[in-house]
């Protein structure tokens, strides 16, 4: 036994290696670096670079809109991935094709989802065109305030399917007879689905909206390709103000940036895991 261990630990080590040399030795190390004012010196300021960094009014206007991003997009997210996932089922054999379906813009090129997008909410575009149809007026889905709707639009159409699939891979393993039972004593889908389905995959259903969550903060890519370095207030995110940092060479900040929304997301993590604690404590 002793000697299988420490094959697994031999066959574990490359990967252990990479792992500290390009996330946790870093990771500590712009901890130092963002306590330093990066000067030749090398001078150490202490917590002057996140006091700057919290006081900076660009700062604040990322780390708001990211936030509310993700607060709207992971949700959205998890609720159409399980009451999709509840729908595949019941078509049993049939819904492979749908699943590739849901699928497909998770392994399509970003660069081809966001040409397509673009085309699609152009002033003379097909949304527009469908506006019009139904009585109102063009709008620049492309410019201002609007630009919100196709970005988180996009992202949960991009992120949708992969959630799909860890439900119905959790849905898969709920024994039938319950349903029947359920049918028999006149519960609909909606009851079902609500009562029986969630209760029984609550764990694959924690883990599905922790890692849409996580997803949701990613959205820089398809707002920078849109919208550019500098975008419109509503959709200026926490990743243009490093990103822009960066272009500028203000290493500080951009560290002392990426650790204060590490410590937000870690804040917001820990409360989760400690209410599903409290709620199973059994689990």
């Amino acid at each position: 036994m002793f000697r299988k261990k420490k094959i697994v630990w031999l066959l574990l080590l490359p990967g252990l290696t990479g792992l500290m040399m390009f996330y946790v030795i870093p990771f500590f190390g712009g901890v130092y670096f963002s306590l330093m004012d990066g000067s030749f010196q090398n001078n150490f300021v202490g917590l002057e670079n996140y006091r700057q960094i919290i006081d900076n009014p660009m700062f604040q206007m990322g780390m708001k809109n990211t936030w509310e991003l993700s607060l709207l997009c992971a949700p959205v997210i998890w609720l159409l991935a399980f009451i999709l996932a509840a729908m595949l089922r019941t078509l049993r054999e049939k819904s492979t094709a749908f699943r590739n379906i849901l699928l497909l813009p998770y392994l399509m090129p970003s660069s081809a989802m966001l040409l397509i997008w673009t085309l699609m909410f152009d002033y003379g575009g097909v949304i527009n065109r469908l506006v019009v149809e139904m009585g109102f007026e063009r709008v620049l889905w492309l410019e201002g305030d609007a630009l919100r709707f196709p970005i988180v639009l996009l992202y949960i159409w991009k992120n949708v399917g992969f959630s799909v699939v860890l439900f119905a891979s959790a849905l898969a393993a709920v024994h039938p007879s319950l349903y029947e039972y359920a049918s028999l004593e006149g519960a609909g889908w909606w009851t079902q689905s609500f009562r029986i389905t969630l209760p029984q995959i609550m764990p694959t259903a924690f883990l599905v909206f922790v890692l849409a969550w996580v997803n949701a903060f990613k959205i820089f890519k398809e707002v920078y390709f849109i919208g550019g370095a500098y975008p419109t207030e509503a959709i200026y995110t926490l990743q243009h103000f490093m990103n822009n940092k960066f272009a500028k060479l203000d290493y500080q900040d951009v560290t002392t940036a990426a650790y204060l929304f590490a410590l937000g997301v870690m804040a917001l993590f820990a409360m989760m895991y400690a209410s599903k604690a409290v709620r199973s404590p059994n689990t």
